[in-house]
């Protein structure tokens, strides 16, 4: 009954703030977009709250650098971006080509200045998202990026892609990582909720200088240890290890080898 309540609110609330952020992508400036989109952020968290129960937690504002950097977070549910655009000010993001087939989604991400790329990732993808990300950083702005490219299931992750890396590289960004554990409360898209209380936290900022390789070894170890252990505090089980899997493109499948 509560989950029946927040989805019948979720939908309410998506349909009028994205009227509202489409007529507000008709006024000059991201301003008053952006608005839209961290009100509509903030009303949703309300309304996970008091409708389905479940609270977030959010840690690790002390990691926060000042200025721009980069926020690289696991991708468990569709209220990861609430909990970002709520609590992270001058926020934009890397999203999947896929949201522009939404109605007035395109125009949206524009105003926004949102990065967008081929969700299926590639050497074109990469051009765009550092083009893209040019005009972002020389801003002064945050960006938000989920380094699997997809939402995982709790438990599991995907490969962890080098965007990251080239953004922090080519624009000199401090890369915050993110972990989570609202996976466990609200399940990707799922429209069931367990009431409970969600943790999302920043952890300290990545050290600076190191190589591709050790830069991505040293960024996935310490989002999926410190989601592992969120995990396991919310189930209150011993902390077990993230199990490697492909996308087919609809859905998770077999164990993908390491």
């Amino acid at each position: 009954m509560r989950s029946a309540l927040f989805n019948a609110y979720y939908w309410v609330l998506s349909i009028f703030y994205g009227l509202s952020a489409a007529l507000s992508a008709l006024l000059p400036g991201r301003r008053p977009v952006a608005f839209a989109l961290r009100l509509y952020s903030q009303r949703m968290l309300w309304a996970l709250r008091t409708f389905a129960g479940v609270k977030i937690d959010l840690k690790g504002h002390e990691n926060l650098p000042k200025g721009a950097f980069i926020i690289a977070a696991k991708h468990h549910s569709w209220g990861d971006g609430f909990v970002m655009f709520a609590n992270v000010e001058n926020l934009s993001f890397v999203t999947g080509d896929h949201l522009e087939k939404f109605p007035l989604v395109g125009a949206i991400l524009k105003k926004l200045g949102a990065i967008v790329v081929d969700s299926c990732g590639g050497p074109e993808a990469r051009a765009a998202l550092s083009k893209s990300a040019a005009q972002v950083a020389a801003e002064g702005r945050r960006i938000l990026i989920y380094p699997e490219g997809h939402l995982a299931a709790p438990g599991e992750r995907f490969r962890y892609r080098t965007g990251v890396y080239h953004m922090s590289q080519d624009f000199d960004l401090p890369v915050v990582p993110v972990a989570t554990n609202l996976g466990c409360f609200w399940k990707q898209q799922d429209k069931a909720k367990t009431p409970g209380t969600a943790t999302i936290e920043f952890l300290p900022p990545l050290p600076q200088g190191l190589s591709k390789a050790e830069f991505m070894a040293k960024m996935e170890d310490v989002i999926e240890t410190r989601t592992n252990q969120l995990i396991a505090q919310a189930r209150a089980e011993p902390v077990k290890p993230s199990v490697l899997v492909e996308w087919n493109g609809r859905k998770n499948v077999s164990p993908a080898l390491s």
